[in-house]
């Protein structure tokens, strides 16, 4: 494990998070024009870059803010929410970089992780396509030629992500994951991604064909990709970037009642409040999530339980925010001109993540089986789990 010192970690912390805050501001100030384009948040992303965000994830030896540690998924957390908060299209794009350098960290060889460790703080745009149509996807030398073959689809930042960590079949059926290098603007077609919101993730169809297998970077063994719990466990990460959504659409809500003076009225009051009540809820589910994702002791049945419990908990927060937020502000919220229509968009198409169904009931097959009561389902009862603990109290 890579431990950082204590004082090295607060100072890093501090700056990372810092970092986000403001690339999340100047994020916010151009998504409005990139949506009414479809344009790709490039400024944003060399923004990323040189505020040291790309690079964030990777070990502090290896040049980066040891992002991806284990004590480090409580700042994770925040830089993810953050970087939602001022633009989902953004905070998408970011979470499959981060996805992609965790799996990379954790599954390439030395020399495969020295040569993207090299691609990363050059500043190439990570991402994790996994998404291919029902009919072919992308095959490894099928073909006997040396070659890729196949697309992958609902690949976000297509065209504009140089280095996607894919999956790819191989001829025993198992799936390899593999970095692609790619140049900008090539291979992508964007001609089916109409979508109602996060519209400046650029999400569409990549074509690998006619890539050489060679040249691309292997990561990790067979079917590495699937193994539990990181597989499902990670989930927490894009949960993160959906709590910064819900956030931002509560702030917006907040600021529209307090500028129209009707935040005294006893129907907007309870509104708010319980939007509030979403808000926090969806806070305290991630939190716990990260913390539970992120334990090596912890039970990898239960961490794939809570977590998938927690995109559904925070699914419901979102709506929620939402449902509150269009019937306290009205038709307004639906003009191009108020800030919460694109806001109200991005939110309820990043919420549409794949699986929802499977998710929740594994989680309850889960808690039917477990034997131990509700205020031990998730903790053990005797343990000093800082979840538990509140300042003054004793453990």
């Amino acid at each position: 494990m890579n431990f950082i010192a204590p004082d090295r970690t607060e100072t890093e912390s501090l700056r990372i998070r810092t970092a986000a805050r403001v690339v999340s501001r100047f994020a916010a100030e151009r998504a409005d024009a990139l949506d009414r384009t479809g344009g790709f948040p490039a400024r944003d992303v060399v923004e990323c870059h040189e505020a040291g965000l790309l690079a964030a994830p990777l070990p502090v030896a290896l040049g980066g803010s040891g992002l991806d540690a284990p004590a480090m998924a409580p700042v994770l957390l925040n830089v993810l929410a953050e970087v939602g908060r001022g633009s989902l299209a953004l905070g998408r794009l970011y979470e499959g970089h981060v996805n992609a350098l965790s799996l990379i960290l954790r599954y390439a060889s030395e020399p495969v992780l020295r040569r993207l460790v090299a691609d990363i703080h050059a500043g190439h745009l990570f991402g994790v396509w996994n998404t291919q149509p029902q009919a072919g996807g992308l095959v490894l030398d099928p073909h006997g030629t040396g070659e890729l073959a196949g697309v992958k689809s609902f690949a976000s930042g297509a065209g504009a992500v140089t280095r996607p960590l894919v999956t790819a079949r191989r001829p025993d059926g198992r799936q390899q994951m593999l970095v692609v290098s790619l140049e900008p603007g090539t291979r992508a077609d964007l001609s089916s991604w109409c979508a109602h919101g996060m519209r400046a993730s650029t999400s569409g169809v990549l074509d690998f064909t006619g890539l050489p297998v060679a040249a691309q970077a292997a990561v990790g063994e067979a079917d590495d990709y699937f193994r539990e719990p990181h597989f499902s466990g990670g989930a927490w990460r894009f949960t993160a970037v959906q709590l910064g959504g819900i956030e931002a659409v509560f702030d917006s809500l907040r600021a529209h009642l307090v500028a129209t003076g009707r935040g005294g009225d006893p129907h907007q009051a309870a509104r708010l409040g319980e939007a509030a009540i979403a808000v926090e809820t969806a806070r305290l589910f991630v939190g716990r999530a990260a913390a539970l994702a992120s334990d090596p002791d912890a039970e990898p049945a239960r961490v794939i339980a809570y977590v998938n419990l927690t995109r559904l908990a925070v699914e419901r927060a979102g709506l929620d925010v939402l449902e509150r937020a269009q019937r306290s502000v009205g038709l307004a919220g639906f003009l191009q001109t108020h800030p919460l229509e694109r806001l109200m968009r991005d939110l309820a198409t990043y919420l549409r993540q794949p699986g929802p169904d499977r998710a929740l009931t594994h989680a309850a097959a889960h808690v039917l089986a477990d034997a131990r009561t509700a205020d031990a389902l998730w903790r053990d009862p005797g343990t000093n789990d800082p979840a538990d603990l509140q300042p003054g109290r004793a453990a």
